[in-house]
């Protein structure tokens, strides 16, 4: 496959066009993408969303995932070229970023990425080209996917430490050094509150949510403490360091660590 150069359709723009073209800078800085409405016959280079090639997806006989929902082009593009970047993890970003991308272009279920990335498109009175704001689109698309890449790499890198603090919970309570997201592994354990170091000094401890698809909190922070001043929740509780209770109860934090256990172990018993 010649990756010096790639060709998409012309006039108005999709997210679908625009992170196809972004991912193929970032893997291949130096390739040229031109548009138009018509595939030239001698055309040489990697074809997308246009031509019911490979990376097309507007044929009758299109490819779905085993889910059932279609791909688009960023999809294709990103199942043959995925690896290079996230390896083993291409298919946990397929599924959070590039399959709702792909299906928002397919069915118009809504996407806010999507429609914001429809927003570059020139309006009624610009003096600026489609093809200027194509390529406006796809160097913030390319911000987009760098940020969201470096993210997913540091999820991954984040699972062994997780793993190793569960290991060493305490009646359910998992202490992390620092933040690091969690989610992703302790909502497949029995763990019912996380604790971290704030950067805004003390601690903080959030809930554990039942399970990836039910959101509701294993264990919730008492529904008397929620939005209360710190004077009201250390009268409440007798905690002299408590100091919040987010609204929706799922964090509080302290100035000192062994209150914040004392905060999880109080809101278990009630």
């Amino acid at each position: 496959m010649n990756v010096e150069k790639a060709f998409t359709h012309g006039g108005k723009f999709h997210a679908d066009d625009v992170f196809s073209s972004a991912l193929l800078k970032i893997l291949y800085p130096d390739i040229k993408i031109e548009r138009g409405f018509e595939v030239p016959e001698d055309f040489d280079g990697i074809v997308f969303d246009i031509g019911l090639g490979e990376f097309d997806h507007h044929q009758s006989d299109a490819r779905v995932r085993a889910n059932g929902n279609p791909y688009a082009s960023f999809g294709l593009l990103w199942e043959r070229f995925g690896k290079e970047i996230l390896g083993d993890e291409w298919e946990f970003f397929d599924e959070k970023f590039v399959e709702p991308i792909d299906l928002d272009d397919n069915t118009g279920c809504g996407n806010d990425v999507s429609d914001i990335i429809t927003s570059f498109n020139p309006t009624w009175d610009s003096l600026k080209t489609s093809d200027e704001c194509f390529f406006e689109a796809v160097d913030f698309a390319k911000t987009i996917l760098t940020k969201k890449f470096d993210y997913t790499l540091s999820l991954f890198r984040g699972n062994s430490t997780v793993k190793e603090c569960f290991s060493k919970a305490k009646d359910k309570i998992v202490v992390l050094p620092k933040f690091i997201p969690w989610k992703q592994v302790l909502v497949d354990t029995n763990a019912e509150f996380v604790v971290f170091p704030s950067d805004r000094g003390g601690y903080n401890a959030q809930v554990v949510p039942k399970s990836r698809k039910d959101k509701e909190p294993r264990v919730n922070f008492p529904e008397e403490w929620a939005g209360k001043s710190k004077e009201e929740l250390v009268a409440l509780t007798g905690i002299k360091t408590l100091k919040f209770c987010h609204n929706s109860r799922f964090m509080v934090a302290t100035d000192e660590f062994s209150d914040i256990i004392q905060a999880c172990e109080m809101a278990k018993k009630l």
